[in-house]
């Protein structure tokens, strides 16, 4: 493309004419489509969705750090169990886990995974709750 690079200038012109919606919409052939003209139909690559994966998380890991600020002293264990059920929940949905948070407080960690696993979210995501309640439980082994 004679040199042609992506730069910020192409990048403004394509922000500027695709435009930007972060919810799914139908272009003008009716083609589903997202973000900056990025057709949803076409799918998208591993390494795209490791991208939106590492992105979301980092967001996750700024949210539980904002709003629960012991988070940053619990053994790294507990930490990857807690950004796990974030991921799956979203952070103000995990934040209404109130006893399993005063147990985590208390540095009850078994209690903690047990809380975790008597909820309507275990019940759903089945063993995905077992491996996260062994995080949890493993971190109290760390702490000990």
């Amino acid at each position: 493309m004679n040199g042609a690079g992506i730069d910020g200038a192409l990048l403004a012109d394509l922000k500027r004419d695709e435009g930007f919606r972060g919810r799914p919409y139908r272009d003008s052939e009716g083609l589903l489509t997202i973000g900056y003209g990025t057709l949803i139909e076409n799918g998208i690559s591993a390494a795209e969705a490791e991208t939106l994966l590492t992105s979301r998380l980092g967001d996750i890991i700024g949210e539980l750090d904002r709003r629960w600020p012991l988070g940053r002293e619990v053994p790294t264990p507990v930490a990857r169990g807690l950004c796990n059920m974030a991921y799956n929940l979203g952070v103000p949905r995990l934040l209404g886990f109130k006893r399993m948070w005063a147990a985590l407080a208390a540095g009850d960690y078994e209690g903690a995974a047990d809380e975790a696993l008597d909820s309507k979210w275990a019940r759903q995501v089945g063993a995905r709750a077992e491996r996260v309640a062994e995080l949890i439980r493993e971190g109290g082994r760390w702490a000990s």
